[in-house]
């Protein structure tokens, strides 16, 4: 480590991995309820756990995002960070508002949480993924702002490099994009519009510069390779996910009252989505061949290889599969739509996330040439599992989808939703099972840190 103030990236890692053996562990519950409807039911109906199985996924990918960040940046700017004191009080801000708001979701009834929160003075709360208390949201909302402050003026003071540019601009976009979270409009068409600005380009457009710049970090790190060869990549990917993704918001506005045009820039721009995760397989494997030394964290470059191509699988193969406008008439909110929002976020954001523990977390604990050689192996397997696993809960949820439409949507006698539901339960039960493999990685991979020397 060559710089102490890394040290603080160290909790937001815990946390984040804790956040995501609950969201795993809700996951699993409500795999279950598809099957057994009244599983857990009063004590925590599907809704409740829907709530709380994404509001976990956002806000541990967040967590993720900056412990990342505190520790790239200082190496970048080659300096220490900015404050490290502000990044300690924000990082028990933010966790304690995150465990509240969860709290709330689990123990009290929704209507009553909104008058406990006085969201009656700011409306923003009911909406699919934003359902935060306002309270919360202006939380998240001064939390970032500081984490944004704090590595800005850091890259001031600092080197600056293409990494901590691009950086900054996903960071930036982030905290602007997530503004739209307070703006509720009455129309419904016009919610719906907006409320995408939000989760589209949070997910299909500045995540991924971060993703971006987080990835060709552990690259240049684990290689050795040139920094100009990375830089070259790191444009091109991010002016092209750019593009892509902020036109790309039309493939949300196909049939929900938005002008006929969107059909066709939606659909247009969606065709090439794909291609920045495709460019970043290449980057990737690229730099690996051409890499300037053997790195002996082997996991770093190997979740690094992972996140290029599950994120390819996700983000790009299984969301083109139905984002064009003619296909997406059929398909739009069935269990494809699960199946890639389930690769896409773990492939593309969930595994940046490990890649960037694996690499930086034994360094954080003073092993610079990364874990032992016997955890590194126990990592590996769990790298499979984790990997094996949520291919199978995709490709579950794919032929589900696929079953829905042929039943449902299709044919001169559709059958009813809860006909349908009933006969993919065999489908669902494979979908547990696989389930319970990615949640037994990710135990794996937690054990993996306990692994005595060699």
């Amino acid at each position: 480590m060559k710089y102490s103030s890394q040290m603080v990236a160290k909790p937001y890692f815990i946390f984040a991995l804790v956040l995501l053996a609950g969201e795993l562990l809700f996951g699993l519950l409500m795999a279950t309820q598809y099957i057994y409807g009244d599983f857990l039911f009063p004590l925590i109906p599907f809704n409740v756990l829907r709530m709380v199985h994404t509001n976990l996924l956002i806000v541990l990918i967040l967590f993720g995002f900056m412990g990342a960040t505190y520790y790239l940046v200082p190496e970048e700017s080659e300096r220490e960070l900015w404050s490290p004191w502000l990044a300690k009080v924000t990082f028990w801000i933010f966790a304690a508002a995150g465990v509240a708001t969860i709290l709330g979701y689990l123990f009290v009834p929704y209507a009553q949480l909104t008058e406990l929160t006085f969201d009656n003075l700011l409306p923003t709360m009911g909406r699919e993924f934003l359902e935060q208390p306002t309270i919360t949201k202006i939380g998240i909302v001064i939390v970032v702002l500081a984490y944004i402050l704090n590595v800005t003026m850091t890259v001031i003071k600092g080197r600056k490099t293409v990494i901590t540019t691009v950086l900054l601009t996903g960071l930036f976009g982030l905290a602007f994009f997530f503004l739209f979270a307070f703006y509720l409009p009455d129309n419904l068409v016009m919610d719906k519009f907006f409320w995408w600005f939000v989760v589209h380009l949070w997910v299909e457009a500045t995540w991924e510069l971060i993703l971006g710049a987080l990835l060709a970090f552990v690259i240049i790190k684990v290689t050795g390779i040139d920094r100009e060869h990375i830089d070259k990549w790191l444009y091109l990917i991010i002016a092209m996910t750019l593009v892509s993704g902020l036109v790309g918001t039309g493939h949300h506005f196909y049939y929900m009252g938005a002008p006929e045009y969107w059909l066709y820039l939606g659909s247009i721009s969606s065709a090439v989505e794909p291609l920045p995760f495709f460019l970043m397989i290449l980057f990737v494997y690229s730099a690996t061949k051409d890499r300037a030394m053997m790195h002996s964290n082997k996991m770093a470059l190997t979740w690094a290889k992972g996140t290029a191509v599950m994120g390819f699988l996700g983000a790009g193969v299984w969301g083109f599969m139905h984002t064009l406008a003619p296909v997406n008439y059929y398909t739009h909110g069935t269990q494809l739509t699960a199946a890639h929002g389930h690769l896409s976020f773990y492939g593309a954001y969930i595994m940046i996330i490990f890649t960037l523990i694996s690499y930086a977390m034994p360094i954080l604990r003073g092993r610079n040439g990364g874990n032992s050689q016997k955890a590194q192996k126990v990592e590996l397997s769990a790298f499979w599992m984790m990997n094996i696993g949520m291919l199978g809960i995709t490709l579950a949820l794919t032929a589900a989808g696929i079953m829905q439409i042929i039943q449902q949507r299709t044919g001169t006698n559709p059958m009813s939703f809860m006909d349908v539901q009933e006969s993919l339960k065999s489908i669902y039960f494979i979908r547990l099972g696989f389930g319970f493999v990615t949640f037994s990685g990710l135990i794996l991979y937690l054990y993996s840190f306990f692994v005595k020397e060699d």
